[in-house]
């Protein structure tokens, strides 16, 4: 896994995400046991409380189980994988839709742009776009 944390948010938030998204890319399959505490927080390069605060967010949103004599499973509860990934993608949207908004463009005709876009065969991204995946603004010349 990827342990690339940002100064924007909090470490245990990252953490959060980053295990979350790969029980849901099923990196950690569901039904399997978790690596420890220690074992995580070492290949993350944190603090063991830290990775704890984190694992213990798993385990509130249900994602994470905890046998007391066996560790940390990842649930086996397909119906709430299919929500948080539901949750998660709608998020995406809403954030393409508010970008689209920035440049003018009305919800449907965003969508429209959307549809077509996705009935197209995948290209790599043209773009420029910054860590949040926003397009950055083209750099324009001026010649005289």
């Amino acid at each position: 896994m990827n342990w690339t944390f940002t100064a924007d948010r909090p470490i245990y938030a990252q953490l959060v995400e980053l295990i979350q998204r790969g029980i849901l890319s099923g990196a950690y399959p569901l039904g399997s046991n978790m690596p420890s505490v220690r074992v995580l927080a070492l290949e993350a390069s944190v603090n063991p409380n830290t990775m704890q605060k984190a694992l213990a967010e798993l385990e509130a949103q249900g994602l994470l189980n905890t046998q007391r004599t066996s560790g940390r499973t990842v649930t086996t509860d397909e119906g709430l994988i299919m929500e948080v990934k539901q949750r998660i993608a709608g998020a995406y949207i809403e954030q393409y839709f508010t970008g689209m908004q920035s440049l003018g463009i009305e919800r449907d005709a965003a969508a429209d742009m959307l549809m077509s876009q996705a009935s197209r065969p995948a290209d790599p991204p043209s773009i420029d776009t910054d860590s949040a995946g926003t397009a950055a603004p083209e750099t324009v010349t001026e010649v005289s």
